[in-house]
């Protein structure tokens, strides 16, 4: 075996030779590519035996990656130039990205609503399902040809009639989605946990304030070894990541981002998210047993006896907006709270409120976040139930729980604070729903939509950050007596309350609006008051945490 050296690890493997074999061979294949486009373009457009969409997309194929390899031969020729271009344009770049994907996120929105307004323009009400020429006819007002942009219009348009086609568009979009907020979680934390410690945080990877370091490590982790002990189970070792991960990501097919961004509108849909959450201790138990670790066990018992127990109290509270709205349809209690701030669940009556706050705390413990975080105490056991993981297993454990973050702090959203709504009254906005593309725009980031549901949902994920480099762990007995003896009576307490306040008191009477008033004035004052602390500390960041907050890297 070769001896490697700490000289190996620091000496640059990327020989001066390379740089120009390497553009030269992606200028060839672009070449190579841009002539294969070409003679496809010829036979798309000139030859009629050929099926004209697969000559179509193949043209287009072919193009696509003759400008990818030429991207690369520039990018290598001109690799100083790029990485200055790059960190100077990080935040632009992120921008733009960020617009781009809200974009395309939209685009099936849309193309469902023309589908759908085809589907009612047929000729044929009785067929269910239109023909690629149908649609291609609709679009032009003329016969089909079977040629042209209409009728690859057509032929897009045509599978997204199909309920199918729409779920596995859903389900790649929650993926992605999911994978997003498990990438930026990570980051987001390291760069929260610095702060407060007057740290930097990830700095280097990507440039601007190391955005990218969670590709980074996710490269790194795919490639490790993975690694079993010796006494292990491999079957159940194996089966704690897929039984784990999976359910966190599935709930959010039932979380409405707004009244038609659900993947699936269930008449049961809380009674879903929270099955699938409390799914997620199974993975935890087999992966602690089937470690063979005594720190894995000790963890994995810890996760059960503390997830187990809250989901009592957290239920408890889960039933106190269904009792409000009426419903378990996540959709039915999101639109009862669109007429403004103070029509949002948590400012109704005081038992909403306290069951809001004692539901976010009920999370804190299911999610094993601080300062519930026993399952995994680092000082105590190891990793807790992770300590015998690694690679990419590791990881899906890890974006299962960012995941889980971000479901329960939506699930808040939804049944307390107003859903995808903005504080602003729905009904002002009502003449921009049905108006152009561009008024619809407008009114879902002034009244309305997805951006305030990821946005809420992203402040309450932020808290469950701060609190975790706020607040010291506490004991096992201490995190039990919580649960036992302070929140479930405080849950059946505001569950009984609430129950009397519906029977008693009228939804618009002047008890109900005195009530309303102030709730919703202390809502507003806690809102401002949190805003002033972030600016106050914001104005004052280099004064108040000394001489570390200097700007060692650009972009700090």
């Amino acid at each position: 075996m070769t001896r490697f050296t700490a000289e190996d690890a620091l000496r640059s493997r990327w020989s001066p030779d390379a740089k120009p074999r390497a553009v030269r061979a992606f200028l060839a294949i672009a070449v190579l590519l841009a002539i294969l486009t070409a003679l496809l373009w010829v036979l798309a457009t000139r030859l009629t035996g050929v099926p004209y969409l697969l000559s179509t997309l193949a043209t287009a194929t072919a193009l696509l990656l003759a400008l990818c390899c030429l991207g690369a031969a520039v990018a290598i020729q001109f690799s100083h130039l790029v990485g200055r271009i790059l960190l100077r344009m990080a935040f632009p770049i992120f921008i733009v990205s960020l617009v781009g994907i809200i974009l395309l996120a939209w685009a099936p929105s849309l193309l469902y609503q023309r589908v759908d307004a085809l589907r009612a323009q047929s000729d044929n009400p009785g067929t269910p399902f239109l023909a690629a020429a149908e649609i291609e006819a609709h679009l032009t007002g003329a016969p089909a040809t079977g040629r042209g942009w209409a009728a690859l219009s057509a032929y897009v348009l045509w599978p997204l009639q199909f309920r199918l086609t729409r779920d596995v568009l859903a389900a790649l979009g929650v993926l992605g989605f999911v994978s997003i907020v498990g990438a930026f979680g990570i980051w987001w934390e390291r760069k929260v946990a610095g702060r407060m410690q007057s740290r930097l945080g990830p700095m280097r990877v990507g440039g601007w304030h190391g955005w990218a370091q969670s590709m980074a490590d996710g490269l790194k982790l795919i490639q490790k070894e993975d690694v079993f002990l010796a006494g292990a189970d491999r079957v159940l070792y194996r089966l704690a990541v897929y039984v784990s991960w999976p359910p966190a990501v599935v709930l959010f097919v039932a979380l409405p981002f707004s009244a038609a961004w659900v993947g699936r509108d269930l008449d049961v849909g809380l009674l879903f998210v929270f099955a699938m959450l409390a799914v997620g201790v199974l993975g935890v138990l087999l992966a602690g047993w089937a470690s063979n670790n005594k720190w894995s066990t000790l963890g994995a018992m810890r996760e059960a006896c503390q997830m187990i127990s809250y989901e009592i109290p957290l239920g408890f509270c889960l039933l106190i907006p269904v009792m409000s709205a009426g419903t378990l349809r996540l959709t039915t209690i999101g639109q009862l709270q669109a007429g403004g701030f103070h029509t949002w669940l948590a400012f109704q009556n005081p038992f909403l409120l306290a069951a809001a706050i004692l539901f976010f705390t009920a999370t804190l413990a299911e999610c094993k976040r601080a300062p519930f975080d026993l399952p995994e105490a680092e000082s105590e056991l190891v990793a807790g139930y992770l300590t015998e993981y690694s690679g990419f297993r590791w990881a899906l454990f890890f974006f299962a729980e960012y995941a889980e973050m971000f479901a329960v702090a939506a699930l808040g959203v939804i049944l307390f604070f107003g859903a995808w709504h903005s504080p602003l009254p729905a009904h002002w906005g009502e003449p921009w729903r049905q108006g152009p593309l561009w008024q619809r725009a407008l009114h879902g980031v002034l009244f309305g939509g997805p951006l305030w549901f990821v946005f809420k949902g992203f402040c309450l994920f932020y808290v469950q950050l701060w609190l975790r480099w706020t607040l010291p762990r506490i004991r096992l007995d201490q995190v039990m007596h919580a649960c036992v003896q302070v929140m479930l009576p405080l849950a059946m307490i505001a569950l009984l309350g609430n129950a009397v306040w519906e029977l008693l008191v009228s939804p618009g009477g002047r008890l109900a609006w005195i009530v309303n008033v102030i709730l919703t004035a202390i809502g507003l004052l806690t809102l401002l008051t949190t805003v002033g602390i972030i600016a106050y500390g914001y104005l004052n960041r280099r004064r108040l945490v000394g001489e570390l907050a200097v700007d060692h890297l650009p972009g700090a």
